[in-house]
């Protein structure tokens, strides 16, 4: 070939300066490419006619920036582009098939016309047809040889070099280094790049570039590939091993195939198991219904896990009773300190068992603040009596099949969690733990704590039928321990099916002897010290309690422990010589500023202070009265009461109004009096009945303008003057002892509280019973 054969229009050829413009989406084409296009008949038809009725057929190929050629503008067009000519035209199903050879590059002066059918003057660029210099060869050698080095790890580049080559050779560079554009999967942008530079040099560098990374992603796709085909074939390979293997097994009498391994596994499982005739004869159903299924179908999945659970539960497996009081009285002491009452009526109500000779199933509640041991008194309790524990906390469930199973019709279905429970303690009599049963939900999907009725009634839960099973299951012979903050959110008839054990709140002394024998040994084993590397004095435990835990358990009292563990091996790691000895004085740079302060005593006219009690524990209250002005009558409240308080303090209201001749208040005061009786802490939401008297007592103080002495008081008060019981006398008189207050008025149906109050914590305190509110006045006033 001569130099003028290099271009592909004809030497003599006159190239219009106009031409139709057809903007292409996808990428650029080159010139030496036929390159057939499809494109929307109704819009490029008009453009297509145009150049078919022109006498050169000729139109330019110009990329455009926008990913659709229909919605693109000539400013998004680029400027450089290739013209070539139109030789076919087709049209099927409204798109036009074009065939188009590419001719030479050229360059947009002006659009003429900026809507479709575009017309625009150009300018040819002429592509090089100097000598072929031996910087030129060297780049075309080493193209050509990138594309050598591509053609293995992309068999479908042969085809096309196949094309070029019988059309031009490997010395026509311009047109080389185009070709191989052409053959990369470079961005539309960087193909854009290469056809806008005419000048062959630069342009055949940029071209080797890009067939360096194409060869890189080549050779990257086949690593992957040969990867993923190493690992399909190794697979196949052990899955045909597999299965000739198991055949061979199986024509020697080895091995079985898993439908026979399952029926025989099942089998070997119920021969240790005592099913009721009801459970045996489902198991032989399904196991028939096994033995006729393929392995591989849903069906047998499903059918194999419902034997699975059914030969797994403990049908008459139970454990051996320890029925020792002594060994019972030795583990409850040996894991709680104090809690005297409720280890007595632990043991009662083991000894009970004991003497029948077997401790059948039963419900019991423990209710206490948070912290107070309620859980670990549950895993004493299985210890004691060498029962398996298994505990779950119920607090939050609002689905009935959490309790109950879902049945078997949902996909995914499972039994529900006393079913679980049975499967993972192995025994037909453990202890099972239902933590926080008064946070217990309900939503749509059902009442959870009436499904519980079922399992916590003597009655019926010999035949517990779970939803999933659909087998009754005997649970009578569990012991069912469950824990509670407060009983007001429990159902009734729930409530009435347990045996409630009240645990209240340690007063500092206990706090003390816990942190001593089990808190702070625990921490410091935890910490992987020895005993004597730390040293917390006497006074310093006492100094904690009071200052940063003085709630009514020890979860706070535990915390406080470990942080000072903790801070003191910072010290040992940066080389402070064991044992570190916490003094008072350094309780604030370990702890932080006091959570608990003293309780202010506000004194004075119309203040008086009440017990309460919390979840926490108990509390005293200063309830405080002020007259505050004479324009009119009136009686206003504050303090974030609740309805039952606000009733309480009406009633107060009305009885010392009318009874005001009998308490010496002078009769004019509570006409014009407007008196506001306050509650504090404002913050904090308060309710009940049992601050009745302490408001009356406060409302008497303010007429008379006599201050009340140092004493604290609780009861309920009527419009009669009648002083009625209220709850949680321990932890009341708990908290004043912990104020300091020596002398209470406690209404006289709780006596047998007080006296059920463990003689420590009654010692020193003065405690007068009333019947009526004529008993509490006269106990107000100095003498």
């Amino acid at each position: 070939m001569n130099d003028e054969a290099q271009v592909l229009a004809r030497a003599d050829e006159i190239l219009p300066n106009v031409i139709h413009i057809l903007p292409i989406a996808a990428r650029p084409f080159f010139p030496g490419q036929g390159v057939p296009l499809l494109m929307d008949a109704e819009y490029w038809a008009p453009t297509i006619e145009a150049v078919q009725e022109s006498e050169s057929r000729l139109i330019g190929l110009l990329l455009t920036e926008d990913d659709e050629a229909e919605k693109t503008t000539p400013e998004a067009m680029y400027r450089v582009g290739t013209v070539g000519r139109v030789h076919k035209v087709h049209e099927v199903d409204g798109k036009l098939q074009v065939l188009v050879e590419c001719l030479q590059r050229f360059r947009v002066e002006k659009f003429i016309r900026t809507e479709p059918p575009y017309l625009a003057r150009v300018e040819y660029l002429r592509e090089y047809r100097g000598k072929v210099t031996e910087d030129i060869k060297a780049y075309a050698l080493a193209i050509i040889n990138a594309i050598k080095e591509l053609l293995p790890l992309n068999p479908l580049l042969q085809e096309e070099l196949r094309f070029f080559l019988d059309r031009f050779g490997p010395e026509n560079p311009s047109l080389l280094a185009d070709f191989a554009t052409g053959l990369t999967s470079a961005t539309k942008e960087e193909q854009q790049e290469i056809l806008e530079t005419v000048e062959l040099l630069p342009r055949m560098e940029k071209v080797l570039t890009l067939l360096s990374k194409e060869l890189e992603l080549a050779r990257t796709q086949q690593k992957i590939r040969n990867t993923v085909e190493e690992r399909m074939e190794k697979q196949q390979r052990e899955f045909f091993l597999k299965e000739q293997l198991k055949v061979i097994q199986q024509e020697l009498g080895i091995a079985k195939d898993d439908r026979t391994a399952d029926i025989e596994k099942f089998r070997e499982r119920l021969e240790g198991l005592e099913l009721t005739e009801e459970a045996l004869g489902r198991v032989e159903e399904e196991l028939e219904k096994l033995s006729m299924l393929e392995p591989s179908s849903s069906e047998y999945n499903v059918t194999r896990n419902y034997l699975d659970w059914i030969t797994l539960l403990p049908w008459g497996r139970r454990s051996e009773d320890n029925l020792d009081l002594k060994h019972a009285r030795k583990v409850l002491d040996r894991d709680h300190y104090g809690l005297e009452d409720v280890k007595k009526r632990i043991l009662e109500f083991l000894a009970l068992g004991i003497q029948r000779g077997e401790i059948k199933g039963s419900i019991i509640l423990l209710v206490g603040p948070p912290g107070v041991g309620k859980t670990s008194i549950g895993k004493s309790i299985a210890d004691a009596v060498g029962r398996r524990f298994y505990r779950f906390s119920v607090g939050g469930i609002r689905d009935e099949a959490e309790i109950k199973g879902h049945r078997r019709t949902y996909i995914g279905a499972m039994p529900g969690k006393f079913i679980q429970a049975m499967k993972q303690v192995g025994t037909q009599n453990p202890v099972i733990m239902l933590d926080e049963i008064d946070k217990i939900g309900t939503s749509y999907h059902g009442d959870p704590a009436s499904a519980l009725l079922e399992v916590l009634d003597p009655e019926q839960n010999s035949e517990f039928l779970d939803h999933y099973l659909d087998l009754r299951f005997d649970l009578s012979e569990t012991l069912f321990v469950c824990t509670a903050n407060q009983l007001d959110t429990i159902p009734g008839p729930l409530l009435d099916r347990m045996e409630v054990i009240q645990l209240p709140g340690y007063i500092p002394e206990e706090k003390l002897q816990i942190a001593r024998r089990y808190l702070l040994p625990k921490q410091i084993e935890r910490a992987g010290l020895k005993k004597r590397d730390i040293r917390i004095k006497v006074p310093v435990l006492r100094k904690i309690i009071e200052d940063y835990a003085r709630d009514a358990g020890v979860r706070r009292l535990d915390k406080q422990l470990a942080r000072i563990v903790r801070k003191a091996v910072v010290q040992m790691q940066e080389g402070a010589e064991p044992p570190i000895e916490v003094q008072k004085e350094d309780l604030k740079s370990y702890l932080g500023p006091a959570v608990f302060r003293d309780e202010r005593r506000i004194s004075g006219p119309g203040v008086v202070t009440g017990l309460a009690w919390t979840a926490m524990g108990g509390a005293t209250l200063n309830i405080e009265a002020v007259h505050t002005h004479s324009f009119n009558r009136g009686f206003k409240l504050t303090g974030q009461l609740g309805d039952v308080m606000k009733e309480s303090a009406e009633i107060a209201y009305g009885y010392v109004v009318s009874h005001a001749g009998r308490f010496g208040i002078d009769p004019g005061f509570f006409e014009k009096a407007f008196i506001h009786l306050h509650v504090p802490a404002g913050a904090t939401p308060k309710d009940g009945p049992s601050a009745g008297i302490t408001m009356a007592s406060a409302l008497l103080s303010l007429a008379r303008n006599k201050p009340v002495r140092r004493l604290a008081m609780t009861g309920e008060l009527t419009l009669t003057g009648q002083v009625f019981p209220v709850g949680g006398i321990r932890e009341k008189v708990i908290a004043a002892r912990r104020a300091g207050i020596r002398e209470l008025i406690l209404p006289a149906d709780n006596q047998g509280d007080w006296e059920e109050i463990p003689d420590y914590i009654r010692k020193g305190i003065k405690v007068h019973f009333a019947t009526t509110y004529e008993d509490v006045a006269p106990l107000l006033f100095s003498r």
